[in-house]
């Protein structure tokens, strides 16, 4: 098939190239010169574990290239359009669909093939797809072209985003009806390797396919800040939230995923969706029955003011010209994503506050020395802990998770860490001088 992808972001590049790696002849857009001409020498963007090899191979192949000023008669030629830009958080906290419309207007400005299917990857408020299908209604009724719609949400995983490009758990197609037509039939021709390794489709009409991701998002939201609360509440009686978890996860109604607490999720996706999720409601005139989103959300931050409020505790009341290490900046491990990252507003709030504050993280230091010129980084935990009066765990890299409590007391000031992220054995680094404090574990 022959495929355009307009918005190479994290979303776009990684389904450009993963299209590319399954026999398609793609067509990267985006209006960044620079990320363009990145992605085009095989430079990835972004750090996502097996990305750079996809990549490599698609521009090696002759069958991925980038570009910010498609030409028309390529645009011609294109069967299959995907449509992947940001959709970020407005300042009421709906989301922003500038870029998305855009993105249409784009393919219909440069007279597309008359048969062309436009493919919505991008989340969006419930509705929009609609307002995207009655606008290619116009323009085919205008111009005797039979452009048609489906929504595809995607449902990537940061640090497994390749993996759940080539094998979803699930591909959803959102239709006018929720029906099969010749649109859907030449969707399935894109995703023919997946499906047929027995991957389910599942067809839905378009609000339903729209709410899939929001309402997945905000379900996973949901299951963290219900184990964090449950941390407060363990934080206040003398109970372990991590042995909770693991009684609670072993009802298989329930499962162990998403109920690791900590300083809370964070990232692109799940504090945009949820806000944006409830703005929709609000405007839908429902607010009340996503309400439990505005509790989620307060219990997200709650988490992060305590690992503040645990820093002042443990270092005698006052942070002031105190050395503290914070370990790890990117939102979760495997990404050098920082949007709305807990570890980095523990780091910027602890140094507001007069603390001497290094920060570390195996891949994410680029974007914090862009975004954050004002904190101070290092290459690695030695240089971070050196000297330091406090560590704080902050994103459960394997190699802040493998550290050896007794090498680590030989370079800090004072032995005191927050384990931010529960992933450190208590007794372990209690039994090596420590004083242990993690999130709900007494």
């Amino acid at each position: 098939m022959k495929i355009s992808v307009i918005g190479c972001g994290y979303l776009g590049a990684v389904h450009a190239a993963c299209m590319a790696y399954l026999g398609h002849d793609v067509l990267g857009i985006d209006v960044d010169q620079q990320k363009v001409d990145n992605l085009n020498a095989g430079k990835a963007p972004f750090y996502e574990p097996g990305f750079p090899e996809k990549l490599s191979a698609g521009l090696d192949s002759g069958k991925l290239i980038f570009t910010t000023t498609p030409q028309a008669e390529a645009l011609k030629d294109i069967e299959v359009h995907f449509i992947a830009v940001g959709t970020p958080q407005g300042e009421n906290g709906a989301a922003n669909l500038t870029y998305l419309w855009e993105a249409v207007e784009l393919i219909l400005d440069n007279q597309p093939n008359p048969k062309a299917v436009i493919v919505g990857k991008s989340t969006v408020p419930v509705g929009t797809a609609q307002q995207i299908s009655a606008r290619l209604e116009t323009y085919n009724a205008e111009n005797g072209t039979e452009l048609s719609l489906i929504w595809n949400p995607e449902f990537l995983r940061e640090g497994f985003a390749v993996e759940d490009t080539l094998h979803p758990d699930r591909i959803v197609y959102g239709t006018e009806t929720g029906e099969e037509n010749w649109a859907q039939q030449q969707l399935d021709k894109v995703y023919e390797i997946p499906l047929g390794e027995g991957i389910e489709r599942i067809l839905a009409d378009y609000a339903t396919a729209e709410l899939v991701k929001t309402a997945a998002n905000s379900f996973l939201a949901m299951k963290i800040s219900f184990i964090n609360a449950m941390a407060e509440l363990c934080e206040a009686t003398g109970g372990n939230v991590t042995t909770l978890a693991q009684a609670i996860g072993k009802d298989k109604r329930i499962g162990h995923r998403f109920l690791g607490a900590g300083l809370g999720f964070g990232g692109g996706c799940l504090p945009k969706d949820i806000r944006a999720f409830g703005a929709r409601a609000k405007e839908l005139g429902v607010p009340e029955a996503v309400s439990f989103l505005t509790d989620i959300d307060a219990i997200n931050k709650r988490r992060r003011d305590r690992a503040i409020n645990l820093s002042v505790q443990m270092l005698d009341g006052d942070v002031k010209n105190k050395k503290i290490a914070i370990l790890g900046a990117a939102f979760k491990p495997n990404s050098d994503d920082i949007r709305d990252s807990p570890a980095l507003e523990v780091a910027v709030r602890l140094q507001d506050m007069g603390a001497e504050v290094v920060i570390t993280d195996p891949q994410a230091l680029p974007l914090v020395a862009a975004a954050y010129p004002q904190l101070s980084l290092v290459e690695n935990w030695e240089a971070a802990v050196q000297d330091a009066e406090l560590v704080v765990l902050g994103t459960e890299w394997d190699v802040f998770k493998q550290l050896d409590p007794v090498a680590v007391a030989g370079i800090v000031s004072t032995r005191k860490v927050i384990d931010g992220r529960n992933v450190l054995s208590p007794q372990d680094w209690k039994n090596a001088g420590w004083e242990y404090h993690g999130m709900g574990r007494s």
